[in-house]
């Protein structure tokens, strides 16, 4: 029952250092269990294994331990009642032997001190081999280098430890650190003490129980307070004073039919004999009487100690994870609502952006068509302060414009970007700031520190693309001499210049209509007047009040300047009106106006003729792009601050998988910690059977014993 006890107490045990170890070594755990407690139980285990073994053998196991010549084997020899030495050879010998085979065993180089040499001695010549004893002599604890070892291979599974002291002596610490090991290695040992020699202390009587009394204190001190392997009442029940040498001699005496007293032997032999048959007594109640309880008490003690620990392990472990499991749901919480605000946060400030990216959009536009529109009433201001080499000539004149037209842009763009630009620039950097304050709860913590790199470093400048040299590559000067108080000057002045020239086709068209029926006429006035009359009519029917003014004007104009018969009609009635003095005077005038206007018609003439063409032309064309000029800027401010924007935001999706991927691992990290919380749960239980188990066979069997 016991044995199959343990054999799950190891499974047990194993079972619980495999779950330790993976949960150690699970490093998103965060250390729920610790190395300490991972060592701890697989020495446990280990410790379990060699008490399973221990409980599987059918036999008692006697260990002795001491220094060299302490008399482990003189002891051996004195409970045998012969002198027994172990062979070194498998093959068995016959017990008359034992001497030439001791001698030969010193003399064999081939064994040391690692190896086990077994003697098997009849039952019947000792009593205390009748229950299967098996007696080890170890090797001196002062002279080999192998001991540990050697415990570990045939002294671990020893059910009682015999330590032979010198009681010449005292305990050594070699003796004291053996039994450490021993029961650092297994249950608590059942240890008694010989202090062997006692005989020399027959010599000084007076001092007698003074040494006893020391050496009990010590070997006391060592078992209870060193070793703690039996309680303060019991322990000197553990501690004997022999001479095993003269026990062995007084029994071999005996043996041969002599006196057991008799022979050269110091005071106070038959006290020591007494003690020594005490100690055997004690010993052989301990491997028979209470075998049982001898055997398996302290493992049993032992494995219950290992059980309550590991399950005080098991509980330790299951409360931490509970409370980083606590913890780790309210990091989820957490974390889902961040998540959620930051969803939540970022729609809201997309539209409010959205809206304050429009609102400066349309307040960019407005402010560039209005300033360019200002800019183009004093277009002639700008193309005024130009000064380049004018010359008539095709080539420097196509050479000028160009100069004028890159000067015209230029100057415009300095203009509207004096107008324009600095408002614009403060304008988007507020809304680069507020996108920023607004956004920086949003932001991963490793980016908040650096937030404003993800604004370009560069300043933001407004591009005026007036791009003039396009829009007036068609404009073509007329810088040709017009006399200002000629025909075509004077349509033009009063007619504007559109209706000036229809006004000269219709007048060339009506002059070659007209002139064939004037030429056979050769009538003062009734056959023009009529012809004209007869025009008037024709072209009111299919035209407009305003074609009509036209016609009617290139109907005079022909009369008066085509045709000299029209001229000499004209100047006959003028003379009659006025005389031939006042046409004469005015003719003067009207020569010498001419005259200067002729003269004065300079190359500056032409060039400031050139250019008020040009501020007419431009003006009109100029005209035409306010609005496109006007959006594209406000097409360039939308584009930097969702620019802006679009980075701002592309960090925020960052935060949200950032939290996202923080959510997963809390979720996983709750998983296995739930999984760690049921299996410590699982395991606790199973230590509680096991428990249940150890009890019921202390009670069944150990209690029976006392």
């Amino acid at each position: 029952m016991i044995s199959e006890v343990f054999d799950h107490l190891l499974d047990y045990v194993k079972e619980t250092s495999a779950f330790v170890q993976k949960t150690c070594e699970n490093k998103s755990l965060e250390n729920i269990a610790n190395e300490d407690q991972k060592f701890e139980i697989q020495a446990y285990a280990d410790k379990l294994s060699i008490i399973k073994e221990v409980l599987a053998r059918r036999h008692m196991k006697v260990a002795f331990f001491g220094r060299t010549s302490n008399g482990k084997s003189t002891v051996i020899n004195a409970m045998l009642r012969d002198r027994v030495l172990p062979s070194g050879s498998e093959e068995e010998k016959s017990i008359k032997t034992v001497n030439q085979l001791a001698h030969a065993l010193h003399m064999d180089e081939s064994l040391d001190a690692g190896c086990l040499v077994r003697v098997f001695w009849p039952k019947t010549k000792c009593a205390l081999l009748r229950d299967d004893l098996v007696l080890v002599d170890s090797p001196g604890t002062d002279v080999t280098t192998q001991l540990d070892s050697w415990i570990d291979k045939f002294c671990l599974d020893a059910d009682v430890f015999v330590l032979v002291a010198n009681s010449e002596s005292t305990l050594m610490n070699t003796e004291k650190h053996f039994f450490h090991k021993v029961n650092e290695r297994l249950s608590k040992p059942n240890i008694f003490i010989l202090n062997n020699r006692w005989d020399a202390s027959a010599n000084e009587p007076e001092y007698m129980d003074d040494v006893r009394k020391q050496h009990t204190d010590r070997c006391v001190k060592f078992l209870v307070d060193e070793l703690k392997v039996v309680d303060g009442e019991k322990a000197p029940d553990r501690i004997f004073f022999v001479s095993a040498k003269e026990v062995l001699n007084s029994r071999m005496q005996r043996a041969q039919g002599m006196p057991e007293t008799g022979g050269a032997l110091a005071d106070g032999f038959q006290e020591r004999l007494d003690e020594f048959k005490c100690f055997e007594r004690r010993f052989e109640e301990c491997i028979s009487q209470s075998a049982v309880k001898t055997k398996f008490e302290q493992h049993t003690i032992r494995a219950k100690q290992i059980t309550e620990k590991v399950k005080s392990i098991m509980d330790a472990i299951n409360i931490e994870a509970a409370e980083k499991r606590v913890a780790a749901l309210e990091d989820r919480e957490y974390q889902m609502d961040r998540l959620d605000f930051v969803k939540n946060q970022l729609n809201l400030l997309i539209d409010d952006i959205k809206k304050k990216i429009k609102a400066i959009s349309e307040d960019v536009e407005s402010k560039v068509s209005s300033a360019m529109g200002e800019e183009i009433c004093r277009l002639h201001v700008i193309v005024d302060e130009f000064h380049g080499d004018f010359h008539p000539s095709p080539h420097v004149l196509k050479l000028y414009k160009s100069e004028l037209l890159t000067h015209v842009e230029e100057g415009m763009g300095k203009n509207l970007a004096f107008r324009c630009s600095d408002a614009v620039t403060a304008s988007v950097q507020s809304c680069q700031s507020y996108m920023m304050e607004s956004m920086l709860p949003l932001l991963p913590s490793s980016i908040q520190g650096q937030i404003n790199m993800l604004v370009p470093s560069r300043k933001f400048d407004l591009s005026y693309d007036l791009n003039c040299a396009t829009i007036c590559c068609d404009f073509q000067e007329n810088i040709e001499f017009q006399f200002s108080l000629g025909w075509t000057a004077l349509v033009h002045r009063f007619l504007g210049s559109v209706n000036a020239q229809r006004a000269l086709k219709i007048m060339d068209q009506n002059f070659k209509n007209s002139q064939p029926a004037l030429l056979p006429a050769q009538t003062p006035s009734s056959g023009p007047t009529s012809i004209v009359a007869s025009s008037s009519n024709q072209q009111t029917a299919v035209m407009t009040q305003d074609d009509l003014m036209l016609a009617m004007a290139t109907n005079v104009a022909s009369l008066t300047s085509r045709t000299s018969m029209s001229v000499l009609i004209v100047g006959g009635v003028v003379y009659r009106a006025v005389g031939w003095r006042l046409i004469a005077l005015t003719a003067s005038l009207y020569g010498l106006l001419y005259l200067y206007e002729r003269l004065t018609w300079t190359t500056k003439a032409k060039e400031r003729t050139l250019k008020r063409q040009f501020v007419d032309y431009a003006t009109e064309k100029l005209q035409l792009i306010v609005s496109f000029t006007s959006a594209n800027c406000s097409h360039q401010v939308q584009q930097e601050m969702a620019t802006t924007f679009a980075r701002l935001c592309k960090q925020v999706d960052q935060t949200q998988r950032e939290l996202e991927a923080e959510i997963q691992r809390l979720t996983v990290k709750i998983d296995e910690l739930e999984t760690v919380q049921s299996q410590s749960k699982s395991l606790r239980h199973k230590a509680t059977e096991l428990e249940k188990q150890l009890e019921a066979f202390t009670k069944q069997y150990l209690q029976q014993q006392q």
